[in-house]
């Protein structure tokens, strides 16, 4: 599996791209049915905070892989769907918000 690439510093058109994909991830969940905020404090990763109806809550990133493909993350570095593929993700992040605690 590839390793998502972790720049030195800010770089303004990393963050920028990371920044259009989380926008465009958050539309595809607010049609899901679920909240979305960009959270993009400066020098740090931008993240989208989603919250599922139900309560449950978790950050998703955006971030490249040395092989130049882009993909959504949970916090804990596995992947969640190709940033190519929105409706999934949502959908994928839906499922998993959505489950009943302990699952």
């Amino acid at each position: 599996m590839p390793s998502i690439t972790r720049p030195q510093g800010d770089v303004p058109g990393l963050r920028d791209t990371d920044l259009h994909r989380l926008e465009h991830l958050a539309g595809e969940l607010y049609r899901h049915g679920l909240e979305a905020s960009i959270v993009a404090p400066p020098g740090r990763v931008p993240r989208l905070e989603v919250t599922h109806p139900a309560g449950a809550a978790e950050d998703v990133y955006a971030g490249r892989c040395q092989d130049g493909t882009w993909w959504f993350w949970w916090p804990w570095a596995e992947r969640i769907a190709s940033a190519d593929d929105c409706d999934n993700a949502a959908a994928w992040i839906e499922r998993v918000l959505g489950r009943p605690s302990g699952d």
